[in-house]
C-alpha cells in the first residue's frame, strides 16, 4: 500500500480506514482516508444554513454529517470518525462553543455524532487540525514548533509546540483580531483587526474602495502587482505590513521555529512570501528566535487529512506521511 499522502483509496481498499469531516462555512468536505494518509471517495456538499437561527442550522449540519459518515460507511467499515468545525471549539468536552458565520452555539458535536453513527468521534477546530496536519505530513515536517497561518475569509494561527497541537482552552490562535491600528469595525465588533486589511476578503474589497474597480478575488489583486497598479500595490503592501507585524509579535511570544502559510492567499506564492518574509525578518531583533517562512503544502486536504489525523489517534493509530 502507497504512503502518499493525497493518493487514492480505491473501492477494495476501503479497510483500515476513518471518516474525515471538514465542515468550513460554505461546504462541508468529507472522504476516507487510511492510516499512511490516502485520500478516496472524497466528496463536498453545500454547508446547510438557516437564515437567523443557529440552532437549525447546527442541527441541519449535524444530520448532514451524519449522513456523509453513513455513505462513506457504507464502503467499508471505519475504524472511527473525525471531525473539524470553525470558531471556539472545545475539543475535550466535543462542544462547538461559537461559530460567528454559522451562528451556533455550545453544539454538543462529539455526544451527536457518537449516537448517531455508532463509532468513535474525534472532534477539534479546523485551523488547529489543519495545522497538525502540515506539521506531521507537510511543509512543517521534522520541526517541532510551528505556526499554520492560513489566509482566507479569516485570518488564524495553528500553533504546534513542541510536537504537539496547542489549543489554550480553544483560544488560542486568533490574531485574526490583533489591533493593527487600521481603525476599520470588525464583524467581532472590535476595531483595527487584522482581518479588516489582510484577508483574502479584505484584500479584495479594499481594492474596489480604492479603485472603484470590481475584482473576482484578493489573487486577482497580487496579479495586478505586475501591471504596476498602484492601487494594488498600496492596498498589498499594506495587508502585508499588518501581517508581518503580527507574525512578528507571534515569533515573539512562541518562537515558532517555522510559520507556514496557506489558506487561500497562499496561492499568491512569492508575491506574498517572499516580502512577508523579509518584512518579518526586519521586525524579529537579534534577542529573538528568526523563524523560517514557507508555504503550505497539503492545500485543500490539510483538514481532511487533519480530521483523519484525529479520528486515528483516537483509536490508538499514528498515522503516516509520505515515505
Amino acid at each position: 500500500m502507497s504512503s502518499r499522502v493525497g493518493d487514492e483509496v480505491g473501492p477494495a481498499d476501503t479497510a483500515g480506514v476513518v471518516v474525515a469531516c471538514d465542515v468550513g462555512g460554505t461546504g462541508i468536505k468529507a472522504g476516507l482516508v487510511d492510516a499512511s494518509g490516502r485520500v478516496g471517495q472524497a466528496r463536498t456538499v453545500p454547508t446547510p444554513v438557516v437564515d437567523g437561527d443557529g440552532d437549525a442550522t447546527a442541527k441541519a449540519v449535524l444530520d448532514r454529517v451524519a449522513e456523509l459518515v453513513s455513505e462513506l460507511a457504507g464502503l467499508g467499515q471505519p475504524a472511527g470518525v473525525g471531525v473539524i468545525v470553525p470558531g471556539l471549539v472545545d475539543a475535550a468536552a466535543g462542544v462547538a462553543r461559537y461559530a460567528e458565520n454559522l451562528g451556533w452555539r455550545d453544539v454538543p458535536f462529539a455526544r451527536r455524532l457518537t449516537e448517531a453513527t455508532g463509532l468513535p468521534v474525534a472532534f477539534d477546530h479546523d485551523v488547529r487540525a489543519a495545522g497538525a496536519a502540515e506539521q506531521q505530513l507537510g511543509a512543517g515536517r521534522g520541526h517541532r514548533d510551528v505556526a499554520f497561518v492560513p489566509i482566507g475569509t479569516g485570518i488564524a494561527a495553528a500553533l504546534v509546540l513542541d510536537g504537539r497541537p496547542y489549543a489554550g482552552g480553544g483560544w488560542a490562535g486568533e490574531i485574526g483580531h490583533i489591533d493593527v491600528g487600521s481603525g476599520l469595525p470588525c464583524p467581532c465588533g472590535a476595531r483595527g483587526c487584522l482581518e479588516t486589511v489582510a484577508s483574502a476578503a479584505a484584500i479584495a474589497r479594499r481594492y474596489t474602495e480604492r479603485s472603484g474597480q470590481p475584482v473576482g478575488g484578493a489573487l486577482d489583486v497580487a496579479r495586478r502587482l505586475a501591471l504596476a497598479d498602484w492601487d494594488a500595490t498600496a492596498v498589498w503592501d499594506e495587508a502585508v505590513d499588518a501581517l508581518a507585524l503580527v507574525l512578528a509579535m507571534t515569533a515573539a511570544v512562541v518562537a515558532p521555529e517555522l510559520i507556514v502559510i496557506g489558506g487561500g492567499l497562499s496561492g499568491a506564492g512569492d508575491l506574498l512570501v517572499k516580502p512577508l518574509r523579509q518584512r518579518v525578518a526586519n521586525r524579529v531583533t537579534t534577542p529573538q528566535l528568526q523563524p523560517e517562512m514557507v508555504r503550505a503544502e497539503l492545500g485543500e486536504q490539510a483538514g481532511l487529512l487533519g480530521a483523519a489525523l484525529l479520528a486515528w489517534e483516537k483509536v490508538g493509530v499514528t498515522m503516516q506521511g509520505p515515505g
